[in-house]
């Protein structure tokens, strides 16, 4: 009997360890330089390009599944990429690409990650009702979205939190705060005994 009562708390223990996917990385970046976006249309017929819609020119990858918005002013936002790295990775190639195309860019892209966002499961379900009376910097207003929202002071992040226990998390500059911020939000609503 002491034994499946052991399995069953180490059971309990691993479900509740939080999964954690990143699930798109947002990186700004610029070459410090104007491009001719028309050039660039004439040279890779694929890339998407309507100035009368929107002023930047779209360049995908398929390895790393990216899509990064070029701008005359030789700015580019990379979006769509899974890590910090697949994303440095991402607007790299497509400097390179240009390049090898005869698009003539002098210097290497400056790259700022700008923003990753996250999703985890937690493993168990959780009170919504009672964490936004409990939790500070919470706001829960069920009529008008199913999940609280959570502002974390440090790391500097936001977290929805659902009542499956699953949680999306924005704002982070790195993926080690997006694990940070995930671990302190789990440890805080274990600790509050908000896991149902």
């Amino acid at each position: 009997m002491l034994v499946k009562y052991d399995l069953k708390c180490i059971m309990h223990v691993l479900q509740t360890k939080p999964v954690i996917t990143i699930q798109n990385v947002v990186a700004s970046a610029s070459v410090g330089q104007r491009i001719d976006l028309d050039l660039v249309t004439k040279i890779f017929p694929d890339v998407e390009y309507n100035p009368d819609q929107f002023p930047g020119l779209v360049f995908r990858l398929e390895s790393p599944m990216t899509a990064t918005l070029i701008f005359r002013t030789g700015k580019m936002v990379c979006t769509g990429s899974k890590s910090e790295e697949k994303a440095i990775q991402a607007v790299g190639l497509v400097v390179q690409n240009l390049r090898t195309g005869g698009i003539k860019i002098e210097n290497d892209a400056v790259i700022t990650i700008q923003n990753i966002v996250a999703s985890a499961d937690l493993g168990s379900r959780i009170h919504l009702e009672e964490a936004a009376r409990t939790l500070p910097r919470s706001m829960y207003e069920p009529e008008q979205f199913p999940g609280l929202i959570y502002r974390m002071p440090d790391p500097k992040t936001v977290s929805l939190i659902f009542a499956s226990g699953k949680i999306v998390c924005t704002g982070a500059k790195k993926e080690s705060e997006v694990h940070r911020s995930v671990h302190t939000l789990h440890a805080l609503l274990e600790e509050k005994k908000l896991m149902v």
